[in-house]
């Protein structure tokens, strides 16, 4: 049935019964009207306003559940679909309604790996760049620094002395950002060894705690699988530092027959609504490219819990 049909029909199931009273119930309307007339023709109105707004309201519902849908839904949380029952004008609309939105997750995720795959190119130019001139010119450098410091005498060799830790540092520091931006331990040792190798790092760099537990036996990944699991851990890593305040922080790499699970928590001051910022919005935009599940929980004064949980297919015996 139509939108149309629907509400007239409602409507006349009103009026109809309002009709029917009229017919049949023993009250008359004299002129002028008596005012327990008027009190019986009010109350009468006002049954039938209710009558009528509470059949409304349940014909129209399913459209007010397809309008707190699409103010809600989130492309980047798939699978938010409405319930197909019936016929009709509306039945058809939520049908068009949840085409549309598998559409859009679709174009979504083409949209996103192409971004992404645009993004990690660019990371491998830049590191290669800075590891091939800005590395190999410091380097340099730092050799003819040494050079003169050796050949100097005091106090300029002192000075010389001071020049070549600072860029002895900043040579330090380059290497570091070529790590971040390309993961060279992650294509030659593995996901685990990368993520050794991050959390290492992390806690050298910030001095927190970092507490590890990488289950053995994981099952094996893709390439791009590694890389989204390794970029979560980094983003999430990254948060810590900036935003958490914490002391501990815990990254555990786990495995069921069908799953692996990063799962990154630390004990900072936590915000009890997981803020969601570019760099969680980046994650879940990794997440989408795998078909992986990323949950973020953060309670006050509990600290927050970065959850990936990506789907392994079985292999066949």
């Amino acid at each position: 049935m139509s939108l149309f049909w629907r509400i007239f029909v409602l409507n006349a199931v009103v009026l109809g019964g309002a009709t029917a009273l009229l017919l049949w119930a023993p009250v008359t309307v004299s002129v002028p009207v008596l005012l327990t007339e008027a009190i019986i023709l009010v109350a009468g109105l006002a049954v039938m306003l209710i009558a009528n707004a509470a059949l409304l309201r349940i014909g129209l519902a399913p459209l007010d559940r397809l309008t707190r849908l699409m103010t809600t839904v989130d492309l980047l949380r798939p699978g938010q679909r409405l319930p197909e029952h019936g016929r009709g004008e509306t039945a058809e609309l939520i049908r068009t309604f949840n085409a549309m939105l598998e559409r859009l997750e679709h174009e979504r995720a083409a949209s996103s790996a192409r971004a992404l795959l645009a993004q990690e190119t660019e990371r491998r130019r830049i590191a290669q760049e800075l590891h091939d001139e800005v590395g190999q010119s410091m380097t340099a450098v730092l050799l003819t620094l040494k050079r003169a410091a050796d050949d100097a005498d005091e106090p300029l060799r002192g000075d010389l002395q001071q020049a070549q830790e600072i860029t002895r540092g900043s040579l330090d520091e380059v290497r570091r950002l070529v790590r971040r931006l390309r993961p060279g331990v992650l294509e030659d040792l593995g996901l685990v060894s990368a993520l050794t190798s991050l959390t290492t790092e992390f806690a050298t760099h910030t001095g927190l705690r970092v507490v590890r537990h990488f289950d053995v036996g994981l099952p094996e990944l893709d390439q791009e699988t590694e890389l989204v699991l390794y970029r979560v851990a980094q983003e999430a890593l990254t948060n810590v530092a900036r935003h958490a305040e914490a002391d501990r922080v815990e990254v555990r790499l786990s495995h069921t027959d069908d799953t692996v699970v990063l799962a990154v928590a630390d004990d900072g001051r936590g915000t009890g609504v997981a803020q969601e910022g570019a760099g969680l919005r980046g994650m879940r935009e990794r997440a989408l490219l795998i078909g992986a599940t990323l949950d973020v929980t953060s309670q006050p004064l509990a600290g927050t819990q970065v959850r990936l949980t990506v789907p392994v297919p079985r292999k066949q015996s």
